[in-house]
């Protein structure tokens, strides 16, 4: 099984790009994780791992995620090469989103973004994932 669950603020915002075959959107970041454990006497270390996220995905991630915030990524790790025109090998290793949330306190979200629901509207809580099962509307019963 291949799943990663990670938590971490956005070290940029988000890049965005498309195939040349299918003109396909892709946007990139990457996400600073704090590492559980500290040494004593020593800093909080972080891991920077890079994201990638496809169409509609990406379209969210590239229109609501900032530089900064605190986002949640559910995915897959990925490992690819490439020869450049030196022909020079290229490894990369990164986690190909499959869902994404926002994961800030409404304060802290309110302080980073204090203009984001005066320019977009207001923010959806629960973030986005590409492969929804089920919606629930307004006259659904719910049992809880």
């Amino acid at each position: 099984m291949n799943k990663v669950i990670l938590m971490g603020r956005l070290t940029r915002d988000p890049e965005v790009r498309y195939t040349q075959t299918s003109n396909t959107l892709v946007a990139s970041f990457s996400l600073a994780v704090n590492r559980r454990f500290v040494r004593q006497g020593e800093e909080r270390q972080a891991d920077f791992i890079n994201i990638v996220a496809w169409g509609k995905l990406g379209e969210f991630c590239s229109k609501y995620f900032k530089k900064g915030q605190q986002v949640g990524i559910v995915g897959r790790i990925q490992t690819r090469t490439w020869d450049d025109d030196q022909g020079q090998k290229h490894y990369v290793t990164e986690v190909v989103a499959e869902e994404a949330y926002f994961a800030d306190s409404k304060r802290d979200a309110d302080s980073t973004s204090a203009n984001f629901d005066a320019t977009f509207g207001t923010m959806p809580s629960t973030g986005a994932s590409t492969n929804s099962d089920f919606e629930i509307s307004s006259g659904d019963d719910l049992p809880f």
